[in-house]
């Protein structure tokens, strides 16, 4: 784990496609969507936050401002052989810090239903009732940092 850094990157950096990549082949693929259904119309004005070992992107969460104090964690992602290793609580962790020195001080992400434990550890709480998106379970969290 310590080969891996964390950097903030933008649509334009060189390592924007193999996030694309990543997040394709964890979160889309398994469901039987197509690269086309990957990125977000709001890629541009969200933070995103990669882990990269040996060149390659291992990890990621995004997060969209949906105002001054707020917005959205989405698009967590770390690949299958990292899991079950840290990284993807060290990726929240670290995009917590940043989100507070911006101001920010509310986040909310619609997780998957097999992933709650992960985010309850990481202090968030459920909202609401259970839905599906994509096909899938899923419930509202929030934390307030």
């Amino acid at each position: 784990m310590d080969s891996i850094s964390l950097r903030f990157i933008d649509v334009a950096h060189p390592d924007y496609p193999a996030e694309l990549e990543l997040r394709f082949r964890v979160l889309r693929e398994p469901l039987g969507k197509t690269r086309d259904e990957v990125a977000f119309p709001f890629e541009k004005e969200s933070l995103h936050l990669v882990a990269v070992e040996d060149g390659a992107v291992v990890g990621c969460v995004l997060f969209n401002p949906e105002g001054p104090r707020s917005g959205r964690l989405f698009q967590m992602a770390v690949s299958p052989a990292m899991q079950g290793r840290g990284l993807g609580a060290r990726l929240v962790r670290r995009l917590e810090l940043e989100l507070v020195e911006r101001g920010v001080t509310h986040v909310h992400l619609h997780a998957r239903a097999s992933v709650v434990p992960f985010y309850e550890k990481l202090g968030y709480r459920t909202r609401g009732d259970p839905y599906e998106e994509l096909g899938v379970p899923h419930r509202n969290m929030e934390r307030d940092l």
